[in-house]
């Protein structure tokens, strides 16, 4: 029995088996969750997530274009996750669950899932007020004068993902203390009219991978098994 979409669950499905990788190459990583997922579609191990960082790297996704590309020079790797161009890098806690959806596949339900486990994970460390925006994947701060600066609405966490076999792949990542200045060169997730933040910037102190790591690891675990309610 993989996991279960629609109506939230009491019981937990099973256990998921965490790996932490520390930080480890892009493309490397890719190769080991096709590997990964086509095991757990033939249910060879369990539900799995991993946590990592990797070395700066962009990313895109099938729907990006070629004016969201890097200014800078820098190479891009092209990727068959959803969504447009984004950039990884130290300081941003990454996680790719390996996960196998109940059929039928509900790809909404698990991605509010993701969702919410990054919503409370800033909750935890102390930042409040993140949700979703209507028609734009990942969890965002809202616009907004803060320090009498007017903010634009500004994403703290991005979510990309593929299903294949019904076994996901990519996942999320979330800003801790890394650079912007990747940033400035791309047009991130395609959103001209957006920011990108962290939560060292957003709470003025720092807080590292480390900090935000046994948060989303258990967060993580709770949503995707139902301990974690969904809200809108």
């Amino acid at each position: 029995m993989g996991f279960q979409q629609g109506s939230i669950r009491k019981a937990k499905i099973r256990d998921i088996d965490i790996r932490d990788l520390g930080t480890v190459d892009y493309e490397e990583t890719w190769h080991l969750q096709a590997d990964l997922a086509a095991q757990r579609a033939e249910e060879k191990i369990p539900d799995t997530v991993l946590l990592l960082q990797h070395p700066p790297t962009y990313t895109a996704g099938k729907r990006t274009e070629d004016s969201d590309r890097p200014t800078n020079g820098l190479p891009v790797v092209d990727v068959d996750r959803g969504g447009r161009i984004t950039w990884h890098g130290p300081g941003q806690l990454v996680a790719y669950p390996i996960i196998k959806l109940a059929d039928p596949v509900d790809v909404v339900d698990y991605v509010r899932r993701l969702e919410q486990a990054l919503i409370q994970t800033c909750e935890d460390l102390g930042l409040h007020g993140t949700g979703r925006v209507e028609g734009r994947s990942g969890v965002w701060l809202p616009a907004g004068v803060i320090n009498n600066e007017l903010k634009p609405a500004r994403k703290i966490a991005a979510i990309g993902i593929r299903v294949t076999r019904g076994v996901t792949m990519h996942g999320v990542s979330l800003n801790c203390d890394n650079t912007m200045e990747y940033y400035d060169h791309i047009v991130p997730c395609g959103l001209a009219d957006a920011g990108v933040t962290t939560l060292t910037e957003e709470l003025g102190r720092d807080v590292s991978v480390s900090d935000a790591y046994s948060s989303l690891s258990r967060n993580l675990v709770d949503a995707l098994n139902g301990d974690l309610p969904v809200h809108s």
